[in-house]
């Protein structure tokens, strides 16, 4: 009885953490990351987009994207008239320093 009650508890542990946060900063790619982010423009994002891309966050942290989230913020890139200010907000789940990205939006 109490296996199956620990692999209940556990089963519900593992589905609370893998609810989807939340986070909002600039999208740049990760050879930017440490630049001047208001300058940094769209057309650099794209040139740079094979190393990837993360958010720096408004306390300077940056978060690098998995695999998908780099697909998904190519194409929001390439979709995108604008051309700096690249804010964004970012929904997924955190892996240790690295963001399963659900969804991207410019801001």
């Amino acid at each position: 009885m109490f296996k199956s009650g620990g692999k209940i508890l556990f089963l519900a542990l593992a589905a609370s953490l893998a609810h989807a946060e939340t986070w909002t900063g600039t999208l740049v790619d990760v050879m930017c990351k440490g630049r001047d982010l208001a300058s940094h423009t769209t057309h650099c994002a794209l040139a740079c987009a094979k190393g990837g891309f993360g958010l720096v966050l408004a306390d300077g942290k940056f978060v690098k994207f998995n695999e998908s989230g780099n697909a998904k913020a190519l194409a929001l890139l390439k979709a995108t008239n604008k051309e700096k200010d690249l804010k964004a907000k970012v929904s997924g789940t955190l892996d240790r320093e690295t963001i399963r990205v659900e969804s991207i939006e410019l801001q």
